[in-house]
């Protein structure tokens, strides 16, 4: 069985996590995860960034509506590349009524830099290292250099363009449930999206 490249990437620190996260992120070809929860908060940024937002929804990156209690699925799916590399594809589902906003992504590691890479959209409009690490239990994902994905091209954004995010991720033992919370920041306009919520896994482990 293919070890998860988010354990490969973490290494030693995969068994500081929380068990439950240790499940959760110990993905394989055989053990997808899938998990179904509600964001209790969704923000967006200043509206006159909204019509960027609209433009994201046909890439399943981003979309302009914000709101509280939101449903929300989640898929983590192993695969490999056209090269054979381990990838993890990220389907991550809103439902604002009958409207479903996504927030996907395709990450593989550069086992070189101990970097997860991590495209964004389908197809892809944005790439970011993302770097994994361990607190307290819990699991932080930082993300660093863009770029802007142009089908082969990719043109690396200067700092002012870039929309870094912050992930943290717990297990709430008292609860049950994972618990997430995403902010991404430009370092001029400050938050452009966020959301926090919970969810379980739709697997018994």
């Amino acid at each position: 069985m293919t070890m998860s490249i988010i354990k490969q990437s973490l290494g030693n620190s995969f068994n500081k996590l929380h068990p439950m996260l240790q499940k959760r992120y110990d993905i394989s070809e055989e053990k997808p995860f899938q998990a179904t929860g509600t964001m209790r908060k969704i923000s967006g940024g200043p509206k006159w960034l909204y019509p960027f937002f609209y433009f994201g929804v046909h890439w399943k990156l981003l979309f302009p509506e914000h709101g509280e209690n939101i449903p929300f699925t989640i898929k983590n799916t192993a695969r490999h590349g056209k090269n054979g590399e381990e990838q993890i594809h990220w389907q991550r589902i809103f439902h604002f009524g009958e409207k479903r906003r996504y927030f996907n992504a395709l990450m593989s590691l550069d086992k070189k830099r101990n970097i997860i890479e991590d495209y964004l959209g389908e197809p892809p409009l944005m790439y970011s290292d993302l770097k994994f690490s361990c607190i307290d239990g819990g699991l932080r994902i930082d993300s660093y250099k863009q770029r802007l994905v142009l089908g082969r091209i990719e043109i690396p954004l200067p700092k002012v363009l870039q929309g870094l995010a912050t992930v943290t991720e717990r297990y709430n033992e008292e609860k049950g449930v994972y618990e997430i919370s995403v902010i991404v920041k430009n370092p001029i306009i400050g938050q452009v999206f966020g959301y926090e919520g919970e969810f379980t896994s739709d697997e018994i482990f």
